[in-house]
């Protein structure tokens, strides 16, 4: 699992109080969030919904580079030197990788699912899916 730096700051050019999310690895991947729950939340979408699109694209991912590497590596950073700005380092699983979990449910509502389907992972992903406004 990679973990890529993400920079947040408070878009004081435009005089809002959204907060713009850059990433140093991934060039032109931005984001924002009205407050720091959401910029982090739409942070992870977008860096998931980009590494998918260049997975599928047959990019490869860049490597994940420490706070260090960046500060003295990345053109961008002077932008960010001596401003108010948080760094987020932001998990990418990879969204196509089944894995086993082991949950907990009441027997009734168990009993309701293997009666609509033979495949409990798969009524549960889709449910959970649609329920999360994804798929």
């Amino acid at each position: 699992m990679a973990k890529y730096i993400a920079f947040i700051e408070l878009d004081r050019e435009q005089k809002t109080d959204m907060l713009g999310v850059v990433f140093p690895d991934f060039p032109g991947l931005v984001s924002a969030g009205n407050d720091y729950d959401e910029a982090f939340r739409n942070a992870h979408e977008a860096l998931a919904g980009h590494a998918e699109v260049m997975r599928e694209n047959g990019e490869k991912l860049p490597v994940a580079r420490s706070l260090e590497d960046i500060r003295l590596g990345w053109d961008g950073f002077s932008d960010w030197d001596g401003t108010n700005y948080a760094v987020a380092y932001i998990d990418l699983l990879p969204d196509t990788a089944a894995r086993k979990y082991t949950i907990s449910m009441n027997a009734g509502l168990m009993a309701r699912i293997d009666a609509r389907t033979r495949n409990r992972s798969a009524f549960l992903a889709s449910v959970a899916e649609r329920a999360l406004g994804g798929k």
